[in-house]
């Protein structure tokens, strides 16, 4: 069996002098704790070194890959491939396969030979005869910073630096513009002050004042390829009844250059921020997707790199950018800010005010994991940012119709929405509504009020009866009190009781039949004097 070993310094390839020995996988580092135990094991049959750094490098980022470097085939070629009947013992499994399939060699990768490889790491000074320790050492670290830098080179989607740089130059590009706008409407309107009123845009603002020029001019020229036809026709009306002041051709031409300055800032304003769009979209995807490209990359430029935003935990990136608010309420011992920097992104932005800190703290949760997932996963798509925002929108919408269905009262349980049902009920006009002016007179009001009243007193008087008996039963009550025993009073109270309720019954029926009867001589009265009259 022979082995492949990687050093810093070249390839070496061993020849393995008792294979017996590799069955006792425990027991074989035994055999290797000193250089002339290590000898009778294991022998150098090939060392290939290598010429410089670069080609050093090249062989480790190819073994690194899983890929056969030019001098690893080369060696191979030239050694292994005299005795291909024997086994070749690989550290790496996938480089086993590639030099299978391409020199058609089997080769082995086990337990086993994972032991081997570390007992003759371990003796390399003493089996690799020839290579000072100094030197190995000192090719190791050349390799070792080599290889890094190349990392960083071979993968400048990954270096955040220039989405830092970016949105720092767009917020000072906005700054920068908004001063010069404002200097320019402000400059210009001592001529044509109007213009500022009719045209709200400032690109367009500038654009007009550029081919304008002296408000004399406007009559004459077209600027339909910048308004719409509507606002040309006011700007050519406010020219002619303007009430600004005449400037002269020097300071016209001083105006003209400023807009000129504006509209290129404004061209160049909108190239950055498709650089800045593009860039994010291949560092950090998932957190685009989440936050938007400006808060994604702000929150980046806040924390320096993407990798210290991944150290962060949710709740820290939650309240990232508003560190002063959050000392101030932990001073005066207020309530601290629920949101800082992702205030901004569309998702919070939609929600009413209510659920904006809950919103804030589920975006901010998920926004970390894309952060992570960004910065420490290999994948770069954006699968992961596209499914947690679709489970937050879907959360908001159920926050947003949790407060609209909520009962009042208790406000604890939920109005249960009833299945909705259409009832096409067909309703008759009525007429009677319409009129305001009562149909009847007030004399038949008196008659049907009499009418009313007059069935109501036969039915009291069937109850009359009920006097004789109640009055002859008083006597034999007072006299059967003094005879019977104490036992048997409940029982009279009761009918004590049940006596007086018809005596009530009988005055009540006095008084409302007096009531009738003066009622009447009234009304007897009021139509003698209407036929007097």
């Amino acid at each position: 069996m022979l082995v492949l070993f990687e050093t810093a310094a070249g390839y070496a390839i061993f020849k393995v002098l008792d294979e017996s020995k590799l069955q006792e996988v425990d027991s074989l580092w035994k055999e290797f704790e000193t250089p002339e135990k290590a000898n009778k094991v294991v022998k150098l049959k090939h060392f290939e070194k290598f010429q410089d750094t670069t080609e050093a490098l090249a062989a480790a980022t190819a073994l690194t890959e899983g890929k056969i470097g030019k001098s690893l085939k080369k060696v191979l070629k030239k050694v292994v491939a005299k005795e291909a009947h024997e086994q070749l013992a690989i550290s790496d499994a996938k480089l086993g396969g590639v030099i299978k399939d391409k020199l058609s060699l089997s080769c082995v990768h086990s337990p086993a030979v994972a032991e081997l490889m570390r007992g003759i790491r371990n003796q390399m000074e003493g089996l690799i005869t020839g290579l000072p320790p100094r030197e190995i050492s000192a090719m190791s670290l050349g390799l070792a910073h080599s290889l890094s830098r190349y990392k960083l080179k071979f993968s400048p989607d990954k270096v955040d630096t220039m989405i830092v740089q970016a949105i720092s130059l767009l917020d000072d590009l906005d700054k920068e513009l908004n001063n010069y706008i404002m200097r320019c409407r402000e400059w210009y309107g001592w001529h044509f002050p109007e213009l500022g009123k009719i045209v709200t845009d400032n690109l367009a603002y500038c654009k007009s004042v550029r081919k304008i020029g002296d408000r004399t001019n406007v009559s004459s020229t077209d600027l339909s390829d910048i308004l719409p036809e509507e606002v040309e026709a006011e700007v050519k009306l406010a020219a002619e009844i303007s009430m600004g002041t005449e400037v002269s051709e020097q300071d016209i031409g001083n105006i003209m250059h400023l807009c000129d300055q504006v509209i290129e800032i404004t061209e160049y304003r909108s190239q950055l921020y498709d650089y800045l769009k593009n860039r994010m979209t291949a560092i950090a995807p998932n957190l685009t997707v989440m936050v938007g490209e400006l808060v994604g990359a702000r929150l980046i430029s806040h924390a320096g790199s993407l990798l210290n935003l991944a150290k962060h935990p949710a709740s820290t990136v939650q309240i990232l950018g508003a560190e002063k608010a959050l000392f101030r309420a932990l001073k005066t011992r207020k309530d601290t800010p629920k949101y800082g920097l992702i205030y901004h992104a569309s998702l919070v932005g939609q929600t009413t005010a209510k659920n904006k800190g809950k919103i804030s703290r589920m975006l901010a949760a998920k926004a970390a994991l894309a952060i992570r997932y960004d910065a420490l996963g290999e994948d770069t798509n954006a699968e992961m940012g596209i499914e947690n925002r679709a489970k937050l929108e879907a959360r908001l919408r159920h926050l947003e119709e949790k407060g609209i269905r909520r009962i009042s009262g208790t406000g604890k349980a939920m109005a249960k929405a009833d299945k909705y049902q259409h009832k096409s009920d067909v309703k008759m006009y009525d007429p009677s509504g319409d009129s305001t002016i009562p149909s009847t007179s007030k004399k038949r009001k008196f008659e049907e009020v009499e009418e009313a009243e007059e069935p109501v007193t036969p039915v009291v008087k069937v109850k009359k009866p009920k006097k004789e008996p109640v009055t002859e039963e008083e006597p034999e009550t007072s006299a059967a009190a003094e005879e019977t025993p104490k036992k048997k009073k409940k029982k009279k109270d009761k009918k004590a009781e049940a006596a007086e309720e018809p005596k009530e019954e009988e005055q009540e029926v006095a008084v409302s039949e007096e009531s009738t009867e003066k009622k009447k001589k009234k009304k007897k009265k009021k139509v003698k004097e209407e036929e007097d009259e």
